[in-house]
């Protein structure tokens, strides 16, 4: 079908999708529906607009449409979910699963302990761990969300026992670069494992990427929310245990903050599934709010280095600070696109996408001709190595998108094409992880 159309299915499975008592394999058969009698009408002689409408004027109201699938589904108690209304048990499921999983994920960062490793003198142990405390629960949860099939949780326990080995098994100072980059990247490489327990489902599809786009803005918003609450948290638990003569600090350093970090990864991930309808109202106002403000701060940067004419100091916290701007860029640029209206004619805000991206892509050529040009005179190192590759990567990223932003703001290219690009290269930023997780320490010497 033409990419216009496919727009329109991707609209209504958005709308589909928030009603709690449809699962994801009952809104892929019901667009299964869809689309056979968009083809029929096709086939009778309407244009694709006219036969998506007709078709969706014929499947009725979606109330209407889950009482006929409780009739057909009766052996799977559909009729209790619909015909009777919502029933609480597996909200109250779901509610257990995330405490066994967020209890578990709070108690293994306890774990190394029990070996004599402290977690104020060792932090090279622990550095390169923190990953693998919480995400293998918050995976597992998703996984059970999914009702994930054994094939998946198998390769699931490979990839988490493939990190636990490259954050432990190689010999990495506390001072060495390498441990630096390889702490860096671990958990962007054992997110995509989240990932893949988030798409589960159905995992060969682009849609459940860009669901796992929006999912991952949506748990950032709400771990930054938990973050800040743990905070008043902290302050008030400090000063009332002072206020009686108790000092607080061996419980809040050793339990309440490492406990309450990695607990709060797996209860984030429980909002976003339990409560989409509000973040929903949040985070594209967030994406609305700092794409001006990034724009703005990227054109400034670029106009300051046209007038002083000076390069840039690419020393490591330099490279850091670069590509997490660049990285910061192309979150807000994935963001909007999965929360962008599909069928909404291009306007204001996608011309500033534009500006933005051609900013980044400018930056990110600035910044790649200095690191090359550090390596070429200097040699290389982790750290100006691994800066080299994630530019290069973020270049054809920024570069392709820049083209497809061009081309939607010009009426020439589908907002289907842009959405396409960025689910089909988010292999590239994880394999790109893992290379460095797996593969730098010893090309490097582990230094």
């Amino acid at each position: 079908m033409s990419d216009d159309i496919e727009a329109q299915f991707a609209q209504w499975r958005d709308f589909v999708r928030r009603r709690p008592e449809l699962r994801p394999a009952d809104v892929a058969e019901l667009e299964d529906h869809l689309r056979g009698s968009v083809e029929e009408l096709r086939a009778a002689g309407l244009s694709g607009d006219e036969a998506f409408l007709v078709a969706v004027k014929r499947m009725g109201s979606l109330d209407e449409i889950s009482r006929e699938f409780a009739r057909e589904h009766s052996d799977r108690l559909w009729k209790q979910l619909v015909l009777t209304g919502p029933t609480p048990t597996r909200s109250r499921a779901g509610l257990v699963a995330m405490v066994v999983c967020a209890a578990g994920a709070a108690l293994s960062i306890k774990v190394p302990a029990l070996f004599g490793v402290d977690i104020d003198h060792d932090a090279e142990a622990y550095l390169p761990n923190f990953a693998l405390f919480t995400l293998p629960w918050l995976a597992g949860f998703l996984a059970w969300r999914r009702q994930a099939p054994r094939i998946v949780l198998g390769v699931l326990a490979v990839v988490f026992a493939l990190g636990a080995v490259a954050a432990n098994a190689y010999p990495l100072a506390e001072t060495s670069q390498s441990l630096i980059v390889s702490s860096v990247h671990l958990p962007i490489a054992l997110w995509f494992a989240v990932g893949l327990a988030y798409v589960s489902d159905d995992p060969r599809s682009p849609r459940r990427r860009m669901d796992f786009v929006r999912f991952t803005g949506e748990w950032f918003v709400y771990y930054v929310l938990i973050a800040l609450g743990g905070g008043v948290l902290v302050a008030f638990t400090v000063g009332t245990l002072n206020a009686i003569g108790v000092n607080p600090e061996y419980f809040v350093t050793q339990w309440l903050v490492p406990c309450g970090a990695m607990a709060a990864a797996v209860v984030a991930g429980w909002l976003v599934e339990a409560k989409q309808s509000v973040v929903e109202n949040i985070a594209p106002v967030l994406t609305r709010l700092f794409t001006p403000l990034f724009t703005v701060a990227l054109l400034a940067f670029l106009v300051a280095l046209g007038l002083t004419g000076g390069g840039i100091d690419v020393q490591r916290q330099v490279l850091i600070l670069f590509d997490l701007l660049l990285v910061v860029v192309l979150g807000l640029l994935l963001y909007s696109i999965s929360a962008r209206d599909p069928l909404a004619p291009p306007g204001v805000f996608d011309r500033l996408q534009l500006a933005l991206v051609l900013s980044a892509l400018a930056i990110d050529v600035v910044v790649l001709l200095e690191v090359a040009g550090r390596i070429t005179e200097f040699g290389t190192t982790p750290n100006k190595a691994a800066a080299l590759g994630e530019n290069v990567i973020l270049l054809a990223n920024l570069g392709w998108s820049a083209w497809l932003v061009l081309g939607l703001v010009r009426r020439r290219t589908p907002f289907a094409a842009l959405e396409r690009w960025q689910t089909a290269y988010l292999p590239v930023f994880a394999g790109w992880a893992w290379l460095v997780v797996l593969v730098f320490p010893p090309v490097f010497g582990f230094v």
